[in-house]
Order: C-alpha cells, then structure tokens, then sequence
C-alpha cells in the first residue's frame, strides 16, 4: 500500500487520488444498493421476520430468542474475525465489486430460502442460521459497499453523498414496510400471498425481501468500475493476518488519529445503534404506545433520519464532519435528556396539555433527526483517511472495532433498569434504560473530541504484502 509514493512526498487518500469527474448516475447507482439493502435490515432483522421466528410457533418467546440472540451472537464474533482481512483481499484483488455482488448475492439467496422456514419448533434452528449466516455476508458486503464510497465522489461533496446513500436507506425501508403491510402482514387486497395458513404470508415477506434486495443491487454492479488491482505478491488467507497486524501498527504509528477514530466511533455507533434497537420498545413499554402506533412512529422516525442524513451531508462539506457528529452527538444528548427528565408524565404550559405522548413523538423525532447525520459523516470521515487502494481494509476495521464494543449500550440499558426497579414505581423502571445509552453516547463523544478532524490528520503509509 502507498508504495507508488515517491520518496519524502505525503501519501494521497485513495479519495484524493480518484476521479475528479463523478456522474450523477454512479451515484444513484451506488445508493441504490443502501435503499435494496434496507429489505434484510428494516424487514428481515428488526420488524417482521425476527419478531415471526420468537413467536410461540417456534417453541415460545424465550427460547426462541435466546436461540436467535446466540446466533447472532456467533455471527458478530465472525463479522469481528473476518471483515478487516476480507476487506483486505478484495482491495489487493481489484475485486471490490465483484465481492459486494458476491456478498449481497448470498444475502439474497439466504433471505430467499427463509420461505422454507415453516412455523413449527423443528424449524427454528433453520431460520435463525439462515438469518445469522444472512448479517454476515451482509457486514461483508457493507464493508465493500462503504469502502466504494471514495468511487463516487470526491473530497468537495462526499459527505452529501454519504448523506444520499443513508438516506436512500432510510427512505427504502419505509417503501419495502409499507408494501410488506400492505401485501402480507395486513393485505388490504385478497389474494394467495395474504393466506396465513402456514404462515405462508410472512414467509413470502422473505422472498420479496430477496428480490427487492436483489433488484437494488444490480445498478451499481453495473455503473461503477471496480477498483484497479494493487500490484502486490499472492498472500494466504492466514498471511492475511499477519499483514493486518502489521498494517495496524503501522497505522497508528503514521497516522495514530486514525486509529482514535475508530475507538470513538465504535462507542458512539453502539449508542447510535441503541437508539433504534430500543426505541420501539421504550415507545410501548414507558409511553404506552400500541404497535399500529410503533409502526407508524418508525416510518416518521425513517423519513426524519432521512432529512438529518441529507442536511448533515451538506454540513459535512462546508464545516467537516467532525462538527457534524459532535454536533449530532450533543443533539441526542439533549433529545435523551428531554425524554428521561419528562418520561410519561402530563404538564400544562401556558395553559395547553403535554402528554406523554407528545413528549415521545417530539423528543423521538428529534433523536432520529440527529442520528442520521452521526451515522453519515462516520463513513465520510474515514473515507477520507483511507490511504490508496485501502479503503476495504480499513472499512473492515470499522466493522470490526463496532462489533467488538457493541455490547455496551445493551448491557448499560439493562443495567440502569434493573437498578431503578426496586428504586422507583412499577412501569418507571423502564424509562432509565434511557441513561444507559446516553452514558454510551457521552462517552463516545468525549473520545472523540481529542480525534484531529480528517484535514489535519495524516493519511497512513503501511508496508505492502
């Protein structure tokens, strides 16, 4: 890496040293892949085919989800394992592209086969390896996809691409929800697919899924080139390692804020990730909402996140996307606090009521205003310290150190709470899981602040296979 550098002379990013000449085409190609991928992500993982494999059809509840956590749980260690040396091989390869088709191929593929997945107890163990195995093709084919990034744009507009690519997210998964309720979980129009015999209506969900995943993904396999190949020596999987190891050293050795990114990063990520994760759950448990209502708040919340994404984008091109995310973390903070301090409660300003549940639509929004924006200007941020050729690489860290770390918010959420249970009433316990993960997202900013913004920080120079 950076071995064409000629001597005394600063390396170049690999943004630095792209095209300066982007279409808008590759751009709507490469989001494209973020709004199919929110088919595995908004409906697979977190509203319909998870919530369809813990119910009583598989055993019950409990074990079932136990079952599902455990898997998952073997899939983040080889997503943690796996995704630097993988992003490694497909940047010295040339192979970029051709390894995010492969990797969102077998994404597809798996989604597609959930439709075998029958509701009866003998078929849990099929669905959750199914969905397991799913996330980590799916973490591979995210670290290629981001590490294109550098492809299509350049240091002028790539935090408003990075914001087009998450907001193209969020938006796709408001559209594939509203057609999966539409068509299977609460048809509106009679036909095979709304048939719950057999649960054939959810299992459907996952071969729309595929497909809608499938189809996204095939605009940038063929609008945006694939990476050169780096003219290096063949190296083993295993060397990989060994290359790896000393890549890292070398990194924090040349470029040691690059390294202070990711640790901050991967704290701030896991707060941000709770946001969501836990969010439905605060929403019914301590401000009483129904699912229709759940439901209905996650779209606002999508389209919300969506708005933040792009305005962060523009944010990030004029002020750097440090401002961004502190800006972003400190927005949550103040969003988080609203919802701790006020809870479920009823005031009177200036004469006017305040439920409850007005605390939570405001407050809430707002903290999907916010995340968007931190999410965006991460993945901008260090697309612009990725030396050349290396972004799959050092997008593989990413993945990786946010794994490594993605306990903590969940653990401080359940903490808090079960602290608070003997401490205050029955049902208030609930509302200071919301300490935990501001405590997560504090920590994340207070790390971060030190980290040089990606101007004056230096890119790194690390020895070659």
């Amino acid at each position: 890496m950076n071995s064409a550098t000629a001597p005394g002379a600063a390396p170049a990013s690999e943004l630095e040293s792209g095209s300066r000449a982007i279409g808008k085409g590759k751009v709507v190609a490469w989001a494209a892949w973020d709004w199919g991928s929110a088919a595995f992500n908004a409906v697979m993982t977190t509203f319909v085919f998870t919530v369809y494999l813990t119910s009583k059809a598989f055993g019950g509840e409990d074990e079932a989800s136990a079952v599902l956590g455990s898997a998952l749980a073997v899939a983040g260690a080889a997503i943690a394992l796996l995704a630097p040396v993988t992003g490694q091989r497909s940047d010295t390869g040339g192979r970029r592209k051709l390894w995010l088709g492969v990797n969102t191929g077998a994404v597809a593929l798996l989604t597609g086969l959930c439709f075998f997945v029958f509701p009866r107890p003998e078929f849990l163990l099929l669905g959750v390896t199914l969905i397991a195995l799913g996330n980590v093709f799916f973490e591979f084919a995210g670290v290629n996809y981001n590490a294109m990034l550098a492809q299509v744009s350049t240091p002028a507009n790539i935090g408003k691409i990075s914001g087009f690519g998450w907001a193209s997210g969020y938006l796709g998964g408001i559209v594939a929800l509203l057609i999966v309720l539409q068509l299977f979980v609460q048809p509106s129009i009679d036909w095979f697919g709304a048939s719950t015999e057999e649960s054939l209506n959810i299992r459907l969900v996952a071969v729309f899924s595929a497909l809608w995943l499938a189809v996204f993904a095939l605009p940038v396999m063929f609008a945006v080139p694939e990476v050169p190949k780096a003219k290096q020596a063949a190296l083993g999987f295993f060397a990989s390692y060994g290359l790896l190891a000393r890549r890292v050293r070398a990194i924090y050795r040349t470029s040691p804020h690059t390294i202070y990114f990711l640790l901050a990063s991967a704290i701030f990520r896991d707060g941000l990730a709770a946001v969501f994760t836990f969010g439905g759950v605060i929403a019914a448990g301590t401000f009483g909402f129904e699912l229709k209502q759940v439901i209905f708040f996650a779209i606002f919340g999508n389209v919300v996140a969506a708005v933040g994404a792009l305005a962060g984008g523009f944010l990030d091109d004029r002020a750097g996307p440090k401002t961004v995310i502190i800006g972003s973390l400190l927005g949550l903070l103040a969003a988080g606090t609203a919802l701790l301090v006020l809870g479920n409660g009823t005031y009177s300003f200036f004469g006017m009521q305040w439920a409850g549940s007005t605390t939570f639509w405001v407050f809430g929004l707002f903290l999907c205003l916010f995340v968007g924006p931190a999410q965006s200007s991460s993945r901008a941020y260090l697309a612009r310290l990725a030396p050349h050729g290396e972004s799959g690489e050092l997008f593989g860290l990413y993945a990786t150190t946010g794994r490594a770390v993605s306990f903590l918010a969940p653990a401080l959420f359940t903490l808090c709470i079960t602290v608070a249970t003997p401490l205050v009433a029955p049902g208030e316990a609930q509302r200071w899981g919301i300490l935990g993960i501001m405590v997560v997202l504090l920590a994340g900013l207070l790390v971060m602040l030190p980290v040089r913004a990606p101007g004056k920080a230096e890119i790194a120079v690390v020895p070659g296979a």
